[in-house]
């Protein structure tokens, strides 16, 4: 499912989404009201005509006025914690973007301990020594 099926979860976990696109505001008013997958949308849409937003994320296709479909896990000090930049045809995953929000703040609460490859909620972490090296 994409993001607009997940997103009352997402906040329940103190998560806000942000869409950004370089499209203005009125595009996004018209789509909204004509497409029934934007039109579940109940996230903040924001416009970045100048691409001020999208140069700093380095997601602005050279020349194009365009922007790379790109997602950003951000933390509440502002670090990015995750990110995805994907070619236009290749779909999202909101599921696995849930699983990495998961992982984070487990991590965030957890100092010390990571989560391996393919993680999900309640299951075992791995705390990083010199006695895993080479055997994950």
């Amino acid at each position: 499912g994409d993001v607009a099926d997940h997103y009352g979860e997402l906040q329940k976990m103190g998560v806000e989404v942000f869409s950004v696109s370089t499209d203005t505001h009125f595009t996004h008013k018209a789509w909204h009201d004509s497409s029934e997958t934007i039109g579940k949308i109940n996230y903040f849409m924001v416009g970045d005509q100048n691409g001020s937003i999208t140069n700093n994320f380095g997601v602005m296709r050279e020349g194009q006025g365009l922007a790379d479909r790109a997602t950003f896990l951000i933390d509440p000090d502002g670090v990015i914690q995750a990110m995805e930049i994907t070619a236009e045809g290749i779909g999202r995953d909101a599921s696995e973007l849930m699983r990495k929000v998961k992982a984070a703040q487990y991590v965030r609460k957890h100092p010390g301990e990571v989560c391996p490859a393919k993680w999900k909620e309640g299951e075992a972490t791995l705390s990083p020594s010199l006695d895993l090296v080479g055997k994950i």
